[in-house]
């Protein structure tokens, strides 16, 4: 079993490269060492707040790759990971702002580059849409696992166990994030409302769709191949699962600097370092090991949820959220080295 820093190894060597692009980048656009060390410092920030902000989501990534076959789980693990870093945080920015603007995404690109003031608005101006998406996502996301009669672990029994009840009623889920929908919904502008409920209907049907696609997909491989269960259904779900993830990151980033790129590479060595900690959860099996570990994941998708929503109307640092999210899979994870310590004294 390889240690600890060895599953990092190469996180660290990306970590590297995109540092030194970094700063070149810098020296580059402005031709004097101060900018390449102020574009250093930002390519860190960005990508200690890509690792803050992704630490549930490696967890969630851990407890799915379990069920997948060694081939999809090494699929998702390169062609995902280059899907994560060159889709997400390079095309999906490029991809709102051809939408907003009504332009191509050469046109985008090229916005992007001349005039990255007007790119940065354009983005802001689409957040309302994008917090609204990404929260219905990840919220049904989060109560989707609680929301499960067939769970047999509670970390908060009083919460859980309710919530398990529930499980037995169809479209329980689906209700539940309705009705937060439509709490946060109606405390914004009139104005807002028509796109806060048409981006957050669209991230539920978009994450029914998925459900659906991945039972169909992984039924008919089933039949065909029991070796092929859990295949491109479940890669298809982590893959839109780290779009959500990243959709604060991606946004936040934006705060800090207007160059496309200096994003990519920040977000980027962030997502390494995410691919790093899902391999070694796998592998070493820490989910078996700690037993509220996924559970203080969930919590923490359902905590970006409720942030994600309430940034509709109010600015919500990332650091904030970053350690928020930190907190509550550590508190899990305390729990779960409590549970192990009194098993092993009866």
């Amino acid at each position: 079993m390889a240690s600890a820093l060895q599953y990092f190894k190469w996180a660290f060597l990306v970590t590297l490269i995109g540092l030194v692009g970094s700063f070149w980048l810098g020296y580059r656009t402005d031709g004097t060492v101060s900018a390449g060390l102020s574009f250093l410092l930002i390519g860190m920030v960005l990508a200690v707040l890509e690792i803050s902000l992704s630490f549930d989501n490696a967890i969630v990534n851990a407890n799915k790759l379990k069920t997948m076959t060694p081939l999809w789980r090494q699929r998702f693990l390169t062609w995902g990971i280059l899907i994560a870093v060159f889709g997400m945080r390079i095309v999906f920015p490029l991809a709102i702002v051809a939408v907003a603007a009504h332009v191509g995404p050469v046109e985008a690109l090229v916005l992007s580059m001349r005039e990255p003031q007007e790119y940065a608005r354009i983005m802001d101006e689409s957040h309302l849409s994008i917090a609204a998406f990404g929260g219905a996502f990840l919220a049904m996301v989060a109560l989707s696992f609680f929301v499960d009669e067939a769970k047999d672990v509670d970390w908060i029994h009083r919460i859980e166990k309710r919530l398990r009840r529930m499980g037995t009623i169809k479209g329980v889920t689906y209700g539940l994030v309705l009705l937060l929908v439509l709490g946060f919904g109606f405390l914004l502008d009139t104005n807002d409302q028509a796109t806060f409920f048409r981006a957050a209907i669209l991230g539920l049907v978009v994450f029914m769709c998925v459900e659906t696609l991945g039972h169909v997909l992984d039924a008919q491989a089933e039949v065909q191949n029991a070796a092929r269960a859990g295949g491109l259904g479940a890669f298809l779900y982590l893959e839109v699962l780290d779009a959500s993830f990243s959709f604060d990151g991606v946004v936040g980033a934006f705060a800090l600097t207007n160059n496309l790129i200096l994003i990519a590479i920040g977000l980027g060595i962030g997502a390494m370092y995410v691919r790093s900690m899902t391999i070694m959860l796998v592998e070493k099996e820490t989910l078996n090991q700690f037993r509220f570990l996924e559970h203080g994941a969930f919590y923490s998708i359902f905590a970006l949820a409720v942030i994600m929503f309430a940034q509709s109307f109010v600015h919500i640092s990332e650091v904030i959220t970053g350690l928020l999210g930190a907190s509550i899979i550590a508190l899990s994870l305390i729990s779960s080295l409590r549970f192990n310590r009194q098993a092993r004294e009866y």
